[in-house]
């Protein structure tokens, strides 16, 4: 007889996204890996063949997975970007930026408090103004790839404001 393992309540989330590489950086990266590895083993003369490749090209595979780890979801009440945690209860506006919007946001007039999750290779993100006295961070900026829904769905989550 085993104990019965607890019910798990799992909601679908409102938005989610992986903040992966595109695929094009994939080939590019793993050419210009092999090229080195080749290069490596030229300057080498007393290393293997198979050495310089099965070092640089499982680093490279782990580096562009490492990079492409990042999660942005709004689940359960919350805003969820990587490991960070945000209630939505404290979310006052959400703004969508285009890429121009969002390298301005980012430039000389960005609040040095703000959080901030930028991916190069993703053009348009949004901009979540808070509204929490306890917190003195003003505003979250994360890149999306589709920052109309993700805005809709944090205004959705955190509901009408009296």
């Amino acid at each position: 007889m085993t104990p019965e393992s607890p019910a798990r309540t799992t909601t679908t989330p409102a938005y989610s996204e992986r903040l992966s590489v595109t695929w094009w950086i994939w080939p590019v990266s793993l050419l210009v890996v092999s090229i080195v590895a080749f290069e490596v083993l030229l300057g080498f003369h007393g290393v293997p063949t198979w050495v310089p490749f099965a070092v640089l090209i499982p680093l490279t595979v782990a580096g562009l997975l490492w990079t492409s780890r990042i999660r942005v979801a709004v689940t359960g009440g919350e805003f969820q970007v990587d490991d960070a945690r945000l209630p939505v209860e404290f979310v006052r506006d959400v703004v969508a930026l285009d890429a121009e919007g969002k390298r301005e946001a980012l430039g000389v007039g960005a609040h040095p408090l703000a959080f901030v999750i930028q991916r190069p290779w993703v053009g348009p993100a949004v901009q979540v103004l808070l509204d929490d006295p306890a917190d003195p961070t003003p505003y979250w900026i994360v890149s999306t790839r589709r920052p109309v829904e993700l805005a809709t769905a944090l205004l959705e989550a955190r509901g009408p404001r009296g």
